[in-house]
């Protein structure tokens, strides 16, 4: 996950979901031809369909169509809902499911103006048809109401563990990049020299804008046992809506009807990946599942290392899938995410 204008600026975000694609391939061992389906989701792109294009560029069959989601912060996660139905549902075997965002190569947006006059430019679309309910995100972290010391010092906090991490394994190097440049020691002194956004939100308690791709190969149990390498197994998921004022709660409901689906309670997870876009949201969100912070992104999060918006959620289930696949590693873990618009995902994987 590279900060916009790094390591990555000058790839697209298909060619980005191609190089995760090729890496998945070769780690599984699987030919292109097996796989059924690319699922990718896209936020900041120009419409088309990233996901063949992405397809087509990481070789894989031209039967391939690609399927290109656009669910804001939450699509990357929520790819894999869909690809789990679609193998669930006997319409696939095999199926790439993640997301790819380029922050540094976006297009820029021109509103037309139907009586002639010159193309207005705007950053980003609506997410409710009224535009009292339609806040900026850092405006709506804000209006949590957390503390500016609680924001800074979970900041800190995060870039800490993403510094003192090891290697992480889901990283498939790309323009001799082999980790998440981002994260830096955060003084109390620094942090208080941020840039205000909106009250106690600064630039330092907010998620960098940030360029990658994260895919993750869903199949079946049958073929997952054949091909003899570690698996999780995808446990109930929801992708759901909320009030459109307060998108950085939304996560809240998707996380309590994964719970409660799978009949366990906040303590009992072992590992939890969180999307960190506010410091302020990540808070409010452990604040009101009850989720224990002390399991919630043990390496760091999207604060320290940033947020590719489409391929957010695929980034902490790739983190997630390799935490509960390494040798000694937890049992049960959470991904977890919210969106623009009031939308929440969360899935539970197991160790299978």
């Amino acid at each position: 996950v590279a900060p916009r204008g790094g390591a990555l600026a000058r790839i697209d975000a298909p060619e980005l979901a191609a190089h995760a694609a090729r890496a998945c391939l070769a780690d599984t061992g699987l030919a292109p031809s097996a796989i059924d389906e690319l699922i990718l989701a896209n936020a900041l792109g120009a419409g088309g369909n990233p996901a063949r294009v992405a397809a087509l560029a990481a070789g894989l069959p031209e039967r391939v169509g690609g399927l290109t989601l656009d669910r804001q912060c939450t699509g990357g996660l929520d790819a894999l809902t869909l690809a789990a139905a679609l193998v669930e549902t006997g319409r696939a075997t095999t199926v790439l499911a993640g997301g790819a965002e380029s922050f540094s190569r976006r297009p820029l947006r021109l509103a037309t103006d139907p009586d002639g006059g010159a193309p207005q430019p705007y950053l980003r679309p609506r997410f409710s048809p009224d535009p009292a309910r339609d806040p900026e995100m850092h405006e709506a972290a804000h209006a949590l109401a957390i503390p500016r010391a609680a924001q800074d010092a979970y900041t800190a906090a995060s870039h800490a563990k993403a510094l003192a991490a090891p290697p992480l394994p889901e990283i498939a190097p790309l323009k001799g990049l082999e980790a998440d440049p981002y994260a830096r020691a955060l003084s109390p002194r620094l942090l208080a020299r941020a840039k205000r956004l909106a009250g106690d939100v600064t630039a330092a308690n907010t998620a960098p804008e940030a360029d990658a791709a994260a895919l993750l190969l869903v199949t079946t149990e049958g073929r997952a046992r054949a091909l003899g390498l570690p698996a999780v197994a995808l446990g109930p998921s929801a992708m759901l809506g909320g009030d459109p004022t307060q998108p950085g709660l939304a996560p809240v409901a998707a996380i309590r009807a994964v719970l409660a689906e799978a009949g366990h309670a906040a303590g009992d997870l072992d590992h939890i990946e969180l999307m960190e876009a506010f410091a302020a949201q990540a808070l409010a969100t452990l604040e009101a599942t009850g989720l224990p912070e002390a399991c919630t992104n043990p390496q760091g999060g999207a604060l320290a290392r940033g947020h590719p918006i489409g391929a957010s959620g695929a980034v902490l289930a790739c983190r997630l899938f390799h935490a509960l696949t390494a040798p000694s590693g937890p049992s049960t873990g959470l991904a977890a995410i919210a969106a623009a618009g009031g939308l929440g995902s969360a899935l539970l994987l197991t160790r299978a």
